[in-house]
């Protein structure tokens, strides 16, 4: 698929993009996302500077990101030491036959 123009607007300011025409829909999510956590921020906090609330946000989804990778990498090795658990095991009951 090819490349479209599209308008996406975060903190009140238009970014053009040239984006493939299948990430469209997340990159205008992923703008949505973070016009939804900086309207959340100026609610609840006394913060009206937009590059804060964007550096807020920022953080907010990094840290996600990061946790989200380590939850991952956690859960990958503990897969990969119960299938080292079931070859041993496996191992050991053809090598008695």
């Amino acid at each position: 698929m090819g490349e479209i123009s599209i308008k996406i607007n975060i903190a009140d300011r238009v970014y053009p993009l040239k984006v493939n025409m299948e990430e469209e829909e997340i990159i205008r999510r992923a703008a949505k996302l973070i016009n939804d956590r900086i309207k959340e921020y100026q609610e609840n906090y006394a913060v009206r500077d937009k590059q804060d609330l964007l550096a807020m946000s920022v953080l907010h989804y990094a840290t996600s990101s990061l946790k989200a990778e380590k939850k991952v990498t956690v859960e990958d090795s503990e897969v990969a030491d119960k299938v080292y658990q079931l070859d041993h095991l496996l191992t050991e009951f053809f090598s008695k036959s």
